[in-house]
C-alpha cells in the first residue's frame, strides 16, 4: 500500500473541478445522447462534501432530486482523478439503470434483507456492490470506458482486503476476461473461484431483470459477510448509494412483491445459473435495460410495520418507528379511501364574502388569504396567524353537500398490538376513516386512549393529516378507561351553528367505561347523551364482541350497558367478529351510511 498523497492545493482542486465538469457531457453520452441530468455537485472541500451528505466515499447519488455529488479531495486521496468520465458515468448509471428510482432501491433492499439472516443491516452495502456490478459491466463492455483501470487505481491505495473483496473483484475479472488478481483482489481458492463464477453468471443472466437477481446475489455473499471484517473499509469507499434515499418517500412497500420470497435462492441452487454451459449474456449490452419486476404493482403479503421501517432506514432515510408507522398506515389506507359523509344544503350561484376564519395546516394552500394574514400580523406563522375568507351563499334550488366532521376514538389498551411493530387493525381502520374524511373536506378529531391519564388527541378538529396519523399510530398498552373528559369538553360548549359531527369509537367491551363517572363525578350516561345531542351527526360503536352480545347482556354487565346505550341513547353498535374485519367495516361504513347517494335533510343552523 503506497503512502497517501499530499493534500491538493486550492488551485489544484479548482483546476480539477473544471476538468471534471467538462467531462460531464461525455459521461452522459456513455449512456445515451438523450440522457439528461443536472450538473454534478463537485465539492472543493471536505466540509462542503459533508454538508451535501457525502461521507466515507468519494462520490454519491441522491435519488430524491437525481443529484450526483463528488468530493474532489477524496477523489485525489483515492487516486482516481484521471477517470472523471468513468466515475461520473458510473454515478449516472445509478440514476438510469440500477436502482434508478427510490422504490426500486427499497425493493432491492427488501429482497436482500430476506436473504441475509442475522446480518440484515448489511443489505445497503451488498445492494451497492450488486448495482455497481451491473453498471460497471455495461460501461466497460458497451461504452468502452476504463472501469478496470479505476479498480486498479483504487487497489494501489486501498491495501489488502478479505475474502469478500477477493470474490467481488474476481467477479469483475471473470466478466472482463482478466487474469486472477488483475484488479488487486488477491488469489482465490477453489470455493471462492466457484462463487465468483456464479456471481459473473448471475450478473449477465439478470442484466435486464436485475431485481430478480438481487436476493440471489445477497445469498451468494452471505457466508463472506459472516466471517470477513477486513473488506469493509475497502468497500466503504465505494458506497455511493448509502444515503440515496435521504428525504424520500418510497411508495408500494407495505406489501411484498409477489415473487420476493422466491428470489431468495443461492445461485448454486438456481437451474438458470448452476449449469456447465456459458450463461446467456442477455441482449446486446448496448440495448436499453428492460422493465424490471420492480415496475410491476406489488400484490404480495403485507409487511409488518417494523419491517417497513427497517427497509426505509436501509435506503438512507433518517426516520424513527413512529414516523415510519405514520407512513405505513397512510399507504395501507390509500386503496380503501372513499368520500366521507356529507349532507345536502341549499346553495346559491352567488357566493357572498362573510368574514375570516383561521387557516390551518392541511387546508388548501390557495384558500389562505395572505393579504389579510399579513394585515393582522406582520409575522406570518402558518396555522396560527394565517386566515382564510369565509364565503356564504343565498338560498338556491340546487343542493350542496357539507361533510360531517369526524370525532374518532381508538382504543390502544393492552389487548391491542403496538401499531409501530405489528399491524394494528384498529389503527388501520382509523386511518381509512380519518383520511376519507379529510378527502371529503371534513375535519377530524382523533383520540387515542387506554388507561386513566393515558390519552393522546389532536388539538380539536383539524385537517392536518400527519398530526392525525401521529395520534393514531401512538401506543399506550395500559388499562382500559374511556376518556370521558375529552368527550365532555368537546361537546359541552358546542353551538348549534357548528358543523355536525359523527362520533365513532373503535374498541371492544372495554368501551363501556364510557358510562362510568368522570374525574368530576359526572355521570357518563349523561355525558354520552349530551355529546350525541350536540354532535347532531350520530354515533357508532365499532366493537370486537361476540355476535350474541344482546342475549349475553342479561348476564354480562358490560353487554347490558351496550344494550342500554343502543336503546336509550341511540348509539349504533357494529360488531366486528375479528380485528381484520375492521377494514371492511371502515369501507362499508362510509359507503352505506354516508355515501354520495344518501339524501339527508339539511342541518338547521349549519354554516355553508
Amino acid at each position: 500500500m503506497s503512502a497517501a498523497p499530499p493534500s491538493p492545493s486550492p488551485a489544484a482542486l479548482a483546476s480539477l473541478h473544471d476538468q471534471w465538469l467538462a467531462a460531464w457531457p461525455a459521461a452522459l453520452a456513455a449512456w445515451s445522447r438523450f440522457t439528461r441530468l443536472r450538473s454534478p455537485h463537485l465539492c472543493l472541500t471536505a466540509d462542503e462534501a459533508r454538508a451535501a451528505g457525502l461521507t466515507g466515499s468519494f462520490a454519491m447519488i441522491r435519488l430524491v432530486d437525481q443529484a450526483v455529488v463528488v468530493s474532489l479531495p477524496a477523489v485525489v486521496a483515492a487516486g482516481v482523478e484521471p477517470y472523471a468520465v468513468e466515475v461520473l458515468a458510473h454515478e449516472i448509471g445509478h440514476h438510469v439503470l440500477a436502482p434508478a428510482t427510490l422504490t426500486d432501491h427499497a425493493r432491492t433492499l427488501a429482497r436482500m434483507r430476506r436473504a441475509l439472516p442475522t446480518v440484515e443491516a448489511e443489505a445497503p452495502m451488498i445492494a451497492n456492490l450488486y448495482t455497481d456490478l451491473l453498471i460497471n459491466d455495461r460501461l466497460q463492455r458497451a461504452a468502452g470506458l476504463r472501469i478496470a483501470d479505476v479498480y486498479r487505481a483504487l487497489a494501489r491505495r486501498g491495501g489488502a482486503g478479505g475474502a469478500l473483496w477477493t470474490v467481488y473483484t474476481r467477479i469483475y475479472e471473470i466478466l472482463w476476461s482478466l487474469e486472477r488478481g488483475a484488479l488487486g483482489g488477491g488469489a482465490t481458492d477453489d470455493a471462492q473461484e466457484g462463487d465468483a463464477l456464479l456471481g459473473a453468471r448471475l450478473v449477465r443472466s439478470f442484466a435486464r431483470d436485475w431485481l430478480d437477481g438481487a436476493g440471489r446475489f445477497a445469498a451468494l455473499l452471505l457466508p463472506y459477510l459472516l466471517h470477513d471484517e477486513t473488506s469493509r473499509p475497502l468497500i466503504g469507499r465505494l458506497l455511493d448509494t448509502r444515503h440515496a434515499g435521504r428525504d424520500g418517500d418510497p411508495a408500494g412497500l407495505t406489501a411484498e412483491d409477489p415473487d420476493e420470497a422466491g428470489g431468495v435462492l443461492h445461485p448454486a441452487e438456481d437451474p438458470a445459473l448452476n449449469g456447465d454451459e456459458e450463461p446467456a449474456a442477455g441482449d446486446d449490452p448496448r440495448s436499453p435495460p428492460g422493465e424490471s419486476a420492480a415496475q410491476l404493482p406489488a400484490s404480495g403479503q403485507a409487511r409488518e410495520p417494523f419491517q417497513f421501517g427497517e427497509i426505509l432506514r436501509a435506503t438512507g432515510l433518517e426516520i424513527n418507528d413512529h414516523e415510519a408507522a405514520v407512513r405505513y398506515y397512510r399507504e395501507r389506507a390509500q386503496p380503501h379511501l372513499v368520500p366521507f359523509p356529507s349532507r345536502r344544503l341549499p346553495v346559491s350561484t352567488d357566493p357572498l364574502p362573510e368574514g375570516l376564519e383561521p387557516w390551518e395546516i392541511g387546508d388548501a394552500l390557495d384558500a389562505a388569504d395572505w393579504l389579510q394574514s399579513v394585515l393582522q400580523s406582520p409575522h406570518v406563522v402558518p396555522g396560527m396567524t394565517t386566515v382564510q375568507r369565509v364565503w356564504g351563499t343565498s338560498e338556491g334550488a340546487e343542493p350542496a353537500r357539507e361533510p360531517l366532521d369526524l370525532d374518532l376514538y381508538v382504543d390502544c389498551s393492552g389487548s391491542m398490538p403496538n401499531p409501530q411493530h405489528l399491524v394494528s387493525y384498529p389503527t388501520l381502520a382509523g386511518a381509512i376513516l380519518a383520511l376519507s374524511a379529510l378527502r371529503a373536506g371534513a375535519r377530524v378529531q382523533a383520540t387515542l386512549w387506554s388507561g386513566t391519564h393515558q390519552v393522546a388527541t389532536t388539538r380539536g378538529f383539524v385537517r392536518d393529516e400527519k398530526a392525525i396519523l401521529r395520534v393514531l399510530t401512538g401506543y399506550f398498552g395500559g388499562g382500559t378507561a374511556f376518556p370521558i373528559h375529552v368527550l365532555r369538553d368537546t361537546y359541552a360548549s358546542r353551538l348549534p351553528g357548528d358543523r355536525a359531527v359523527h362520533l365513532l369509537v373503535i374498541s371492544d367491551d372495554g368501551v363501556t367505561t364510557m358510562f362510568d363517572r368522570d374525574e368530576r363525578g359526572g355521570n357518563g350516561w349523561d355525558i354520552a347523551r349530551m355529546a350525541l345531542a350536540n354532535a347532531r351527526g350520530g354515533g357508532t360503536l365499532a366493537l370486537n364482541i361476540p355476535d350474541g352480545w344482546e342475549t349475553l347482556g342479561r348476564q354480562h354487565v358490560d353487554y347490558g350497558r351496550l344494550v342500554r346505550a343502543r336503546d336509550e341513547l341511540g348509539w349504533a353498535v357494529r360488531v366486528v367478529a375479528t380485528w381484520p374485519d375492521l377494514v371492511a367495516f371502515a369501507r362499508e361504513f362510509s359507503r352505506r351510511k354516508f355515501g354520495s347517494e344518501v339524501t339527508e335533510p339539511a342541518v338547521a343552523g349549519a354554516r355553508g
